[in-house]
């Protein structure tokens, strides 16, 4: 254990305000316990209140931890999310005094959290969009969720379950390699450790003093415990993405996270949410397939449209990912998954950056209303809600759509620098590289035709779209 140590001007811990915010632990322990407080509270007010008129509940989940906090938060600082989570901090006790079991090898899958983010969330959400942002269901939601965490954290040890059944484990895991922070040690006081406190303070069985040999912080989720510990334990400053530019052993369930998260949220998005708003909505493939198939299948309440453009979007994105990285093998000439998976990490920008673009335009759209209105509700504060900061009128509001353009520069210069680590000629590397990148020019070609549908067709006119129409001609024309 080292009690004292010369901080470079890099180390977070060592500036006045950062250093206070992510090292205190008395700060720490209870802004984690305010963070859990309103965690419970709004799910005891989603139960209470199950109306429209409950502004808290999806404020504070839908507004504020999910897409705002967290992706703001992945792609600046990193896993700070998941260091604050109610339910890694309550994990974190009840794994103490729990069973501490070994988590039998078939459960020992993170492919198991991303699969019930992508089909229990996002299909559900394309599928019935009002479903999951109704309070009730957002509470009942949020209850099981916390259910299931406090059984495996009882039952398991090493905090497994943020490690392979957490919705979102896998995707910030992979996402916060975007960040410009890197948590490790000074080697010079680690070389002559003997106790190793900073392992022996990790709740997941972590090793911080070995993150900057193998350039991975693993499964660290930035609970800032190890620091606590020992005060070789750092938090630096550092290039953005840095890490991605360097050898790492790839992370399958990473990749994966890339891809279904780019296709679920950023494609599907453009499809369903974007290109919805145009005039020419109807034209879309998935438009007329939802409509085609709903001359014999009754889909009753769910969004056809929805359903069919998430298909499509997952579809595109793998088709552009898996086979440009096996064109780019052949070209190479390395194994497919050794390319795959070596490549694939410079489709992270394409989310984690360009989701800032989103994040920026409905942030002055309705998020920040919708989150200040929520604290004023549940709280009975005496004064006015606040109104929205812009309208879809206000043309300023899309100075963000540069984090698209930011998002698909970064993700090539990360392939250029990923492709360094290929033993290949230059030759080669330069034939194979738009193959590789075929994902990134397809969500960029997305950008672009999005902006030359809303130039030359404009905004769909309010009231029922064409396809209602016509399917309404066709049920009068059959009797119906």
């Amino acid at each position: 254990m080292v009690d004292f140590i010369k901080r470079d001007k890099y180390d977070i811990y060592n500036m006045p305000i950062l250093g206070f915010l992510f090292k205190n632990p008395v700060f720490l322990l209870l802004f984690k316990v305010f963070i859990s407080v309103l965690f419970a509270y709004a799910i005891v007010y989603g139960f209470y209140n199950d109306t429209k008129e409950n502004l808290f509940t999806k404020g504070l989940f839908w507004g504020l931890f999910w897409p705002f906090f967290m992706v703001i938060s992945l792609s600046t600082f990193g896993r700070i999310f998941c260091g604050i989570c109610p339910h890694g901090f309550i994990g974190k006790y009840i794994t103490k005094y729990g069973l501490n079991k070994k988590m039998p090898k078939w459960l020992q899958n993170p492919f198991i959290g991303l699969l019930i983010l992508i089909i229990g969330w996002w299909a559900v959400y394309y599928a019935y969009p009002g479903f999951f942002r109704t309070p009730y269901a957002t509470a009942m939601m949020f209850t099981l969720l916390t259910v299931v965490a406090v059984i495996f954290y009882f039952l398991y040890d090493n905090m497994s379950y943020c490690k392979y059944i957490c919705p979102i484990g896998a995707v910030t895991r992979g996402f916060s390699k975007m960040s410009f922070t890197w948590l490790g040690t000074y080697k010079s006081a680690c070389d002559e450790c003997k106790t190793f406190d900073c392992a022996k303070a990790c709740s997941a069985n972590l090793k911080p003093f070995v993150f900057d040999k193998t350039n991975s912080m693993q499964d660290c989720t930035l609970c800032m415990d190890c620091s606590e510990a020992c005060e070789a334990v750092s938090f630096k400053l550092v290039k953005p993405s840095s890490n991605l530019f360097g050898k790492i052993k790839p992370h399958k369930a990473e990749v994966w996270a890339f891809l279904l998260i780019i296709a679920s949220i950023t494609i599907t998005m453009g499809f369903h949410h974007a290109l919805a708003r145009s005039a020419i909505v109807d034209e879309f493939i998935w438009s007329k397939t939802a409509l085609y198939f709903k001359e014999f299948i009754n889909f009753g309440t769910a969004d056809a449209v929805g359903i069919f453009a998430f298909i499509y979007a997952m579809i595109f994105t793998l088709i552009a990912a898996v086979i440009g990285m096996f064109i780019s093998s052949k070209i190479l000439n390395k194994p497919f998954e050794k390319i795959f998976y070596t490549l694939s990490y410079a489709f992270a920008p394409l989310f984690i950056i360009g989701g800032l673009s989103h994040m920026g335009e409905f942030f002055f759209y309705h998020y920040a209303s919708d989150i200040v209105n929520a604290y004023i509700q549940a709280f009975s504060i005496d004064t006015e809600y606040m109104k929205p900061l812009a309208s879809r009128k206000d043309k300023w509001v899309h100075v963000f759509t540069v984090f698209n353009h930011i998002a698909v520069l970064w993700a090539i210069i990360i392939m250029i620098g990923r492709l360094k680590h290929i033993d290949a000629s230059k030759i080669r590397k330069v034939f194979a590289f738009p193959f590789a990148a075929a994902l990134i020019f397809f969500y960029l070609g997305l950008n672009l035709y999005k902006g030359y549908v809303f130039k030359e067709y404009g905004v769909k006119k309010r009231g029922h779209s064409h396809v209602i129409q016509t399917q309404v001609k066709k049920d009068t024309h059959n009797g119906h």
